[in-house]
């Protein structure tokens, strides 16, 4: 068995701007909120033990051998098992058991007594998953956690077996096979529970049905993983993911520099609201050393007022204690079109990547109407889960 090691930190690669979102995401959360370590149990794999991870690209693989799931838009979470102690490991390697305790009660029901999954947390609300409310079950308070857990429960989204009820491993065994055995593991699972089987096909077409049902649910895309391979554990080399990718027009209303040389650092982003005024929404700072300079001969004629006359950009907060709290506001004359992956709670989730200039449009033209879901929600099932549909 390779030897678990901890994931090495990605704090340096991180976006700017360093949200509760990101943090998340990239396990960076204070060791205060997730706490540091993890008991031991007695399982062959211990916590914490790197996720095998996924490396993008543009298209769906075709060809044999390869199985499609649906990319949930969660927490990546081991789930260990011996008897009553279950244990839930973030992709980072961060306990999240505390902040999920209806899902660890979940584990401790299963009829299997040992084991050692691999999947996604995930909320299921109001006819869409919702990052919104997983990002709420991240809090200090036990009391606010029981009351969200509740309120707003989260599902399990199984999608591998790394060691089942004998104790043995399996981690080695190609894909196809786990598989097999994970489906085994789930024929004795309650179908409906808060620990479920992530559906799965061999099928492309299958695959591309799920991507158009993205913006339905609110998933985070597709993987593709190769049925020939075992279990890569913090390795890239055994599947891809396909991200859903949108563009939207934006309004710059105001900068920040780069720390050293005044170049321009960062874009800030703009989107009127319904009451006329402009919201900001996210960055876009990918951008070389020319093009750079070249912006300041864009955006320094226009440094002015109004800039954002809505919600404006905020300076460092916990998750971002190095950002330059200065900004310059600009007179709002610049559209852009930007690349963006989710637009979740008033804002781009992650940084984006600018496209072009849209000199032929109108400011307020760049409203919030373009980054609304472009199909309905799926109707809420009645125990506020996953639709059967999709999830199985």
């Amino acid at each position: 068995m390779p030897k678990a090691t901890r994931p090495k930190s990605r704090r340096n690669i991180a976006p700017p701007k360093r949200n509760l979102t990101t943090r998340v995401k990239a396990g960076a959360v204070p060791s205060e909120e997730l706490g540091q370590t993890f008991p031991p149990i007695r399982l062959p794999l211990q916590p914490p033990y790197p996720p095998a991870e996924a490396k993008s690209v543009s298209e769906i693989p075709s060809g044999p051998g390869w199985l499609y799931e649906p990319k949930w838009d969660g927490f990546r979470c081991l789930a260990f098992r011996y008897k009553s102690e279950v244990l839930l490991q973030s992709k980072a390697g961060q306990p999240l058991g505390r902040y999920f305790p209806e899902v660890v009660a979940a584990l401790r029901s299963l009829p299997q007594r040992r084991f050692v999954l691999d999947g996604e947390i995930a909320i299921f609300s109001a006819g869409q998953l919702s990052f919104d409310d997983l990002l709420l079950r991240i809090h200090p308070a036990e009391s606010r956690i029981r009351k969200l857990s509740a309120a707003t429960p989260g599902t399990l989204m199984c999608f591998d077996l790394l060691g089942n009820d004998d104790g043995k491993l399996l981690i080695r065994l190609p894909l196809v096979e786990r598989r097999q055995k994970l489906e085994e593991f789930f024929s004795t699972v309650p179908p409906k529970g808060m620990v479920r089987l992530s559906p799965a096909t061999k099928e492309r077409s299958q695959a591309e049905q799920w991507m158009r049902q993205m913006g339905a649910i609110g998933l985070d895309g597709i993987i593709a993983k190769r049925l020939d391979e075992p279990y890569r554990s913090g390795e890239r080399t055994a599947m891809v993911k396909i991200k859903r990718i949108r563009t939207a027009d934006c309004v710059v209303g105001g900068f920040r520099y780069a720390e050293k040389g005044g170049a321009i650092g960062s874009l800030l982003l703009g989107l009127y609201n319904q009451q006329g005024l402009v919201d900001h929404v996210g960055f876009t700072s990918s951008f070389n050393a020319e093009q750079r300079r070249e912006l300041k001969k864009i955006v320094e004629p226009l440094i002015g007022p109004p800039g954002y006359t809505g919600h404006a950009p905020g300076g460092p907060s916990r998750w971002s204690t190095k950002r330059s709290t200065e900004w310059q506001p600009l007179k709002t004359k610049l559209v852009c079109e930007v690349q963006y992956d989710h637009f979740s709670g008033g804002r781009f989730r992650h940084g984006t990547k600018f496209l072009r200039w849209r000199p032929e449009k109108k400011p307020r033209q760049c409203t919030f109407e373009q980054v609304k879901p472009a199909v309905k929600a799926l109707p809420a099932t009645t125990d506020n889960t996953f639709p059967l549909e999709l999830a199985g």
